[in-house]
């Protein structure tokens, strides 16, 4: 196959090049817990799909800095979670993160995982939905209207603070709390989901749950983005990462700056802190979320040891050796669909 990236039995080795920061967790430990002294006010309204076998609702609840961020919470109307009587059992659920540019769309638009029977919540990622599907949250905060390459990469990127990935992966963390609150759902059974961008966002999801958040017990991951940005700017040729390099093409002074501020939202870093099982893709040929990235991000899942060495962490990963950066596209779905029934019932 075209050499776009490492052999691949370097590839299934390679463990990334990102630095650590021995504050990562204090500074997530802080970023949470001010998030969470937001009431999260998640509030449900049922809106009409004329689709008969889902029922929909607009969602709205408080991420980060209390900013409202919409989503849409589907549940199967009949079915799989159904009692003789009528009533619902409490019901699996899948939070789903969208790809770099998109927007939760419509209602109507995406209802898979509620339709194989669990609830189904789409966060909307705040200023996005520009391109692919429509969005309705905006980014309220300076940064996100300071200095950067147009895109979203470098909103906010001379500090840690003000980065635009700080507030979309509290978020993320704020989205699993949303979910559990809707009766219908049982907050003890819920997974993470998402492809590039949203493969990125439920790695960070998982990893910084772990100890904050009780309920999350799986992450599906595909061909994800936010991980390795030193490799990934060596070899990435189209997608996001190049905005980086186009700014500090342009900002030749910001360069120490921007790589301070990277390593804090470097999925690579923060999948170490994951504690739950993951299924993983990755396509081979992918020039916009390079393999060796979405290697490095695998390799270094879970692997986070604090004290006595806990029980290591199920993990597994399908390769894709002809595909870009779709990746399995509809057979990758059905793998998931099959590897989470079996794991949720």
């Amino acid at each position: 196959m075209p050499a776009i990236d490492l052999p691949l039995p370097e590839l299934r080795a390679y463990r990334g090049s990102s630095p650590l920061p021995a504050d990562l967790a204090a500074f997530w430990d802080a970023t949470i817990s001010e998030a969470q002294q937001h009431p999260l006010d998640a509030r449900f309204e049922r809106v009409e799909t004329h689709l008969p076998l889902i029922e929909t609702y607009d969602v709205t609840f408080a991420g980060y800095g209390g900013d409202p961020i919409k989503a849409w919470l589907h549940l199967p109307a009949r079915g799989r979670g159904t009692g003789a009587g009528g009533e619902r059992e409490p019901l699996p659920a899948v939070v789903h993160f969208l790809g770099y540019s998109g927007g939760r769309g419509l209602a109507h638009q995406n209802t898979l995982w509620a339709q194989a029977g669990y609830a189904m919540l789409i966060m909307d990622s705040r200023g996005q939905g520009y391109g692919g599907q429509v969005g309705e949250t905006p980014d309220p905060h300076p940064s996100a209207g300071g200095v950067s390459y147009p895109g979203l990469m470098t909103r906010g990127l001379l500090s840690r603070e003000t980065y635009y990935y700080r507030r979309i992966f509290t978020d993320a963390v704020r989205a699993i709390e949303a979910v559990q609150a809707h009766p219908a759902v049982d907050a003890t059974r819920v997974a993470v989901h998402g492809v590039s961008q949203g493969g990125g966002l439920a790695v960070a999801a998982a990893g910084l749950a772990a100890g904050r958040v009780d309920g999350v017990i799986v992450c599906l991951a595909d061909v994800n983005f936010l991980a390795d940005y030193q490799r990934a700017l060596e070899v990435a040729t189209t997608g996001p990462y190049p905005e980086l390099e186009r700014y500090l093409v342009r900002h030749r002074d910001h360069v120490d700056a921007a790589f301070a501020t990277l390593p804090y939202f470097d999925v690579v870093n923060l999948g170490r802190a994951a504690r739950v099982p993951a299924y993983f893709s990755v396509a081979l040929r992918d020039t916009t979320c390079p393999p060796s990235t979405v290697y490095a991000t695998y390799n270094n899942y879970g692997e986070a040891v604090e004290g006595a060495s806990p029980e290591p962490v199920v993990k597994s990963i399908e390769e894709y050796a002809f595909n870009n950066h779709e990746g399995g596209g509809e057979h990758h779905v059905a793998r998931q669909l099959a590897w989470l029934s079996k794991l949720l019932g």
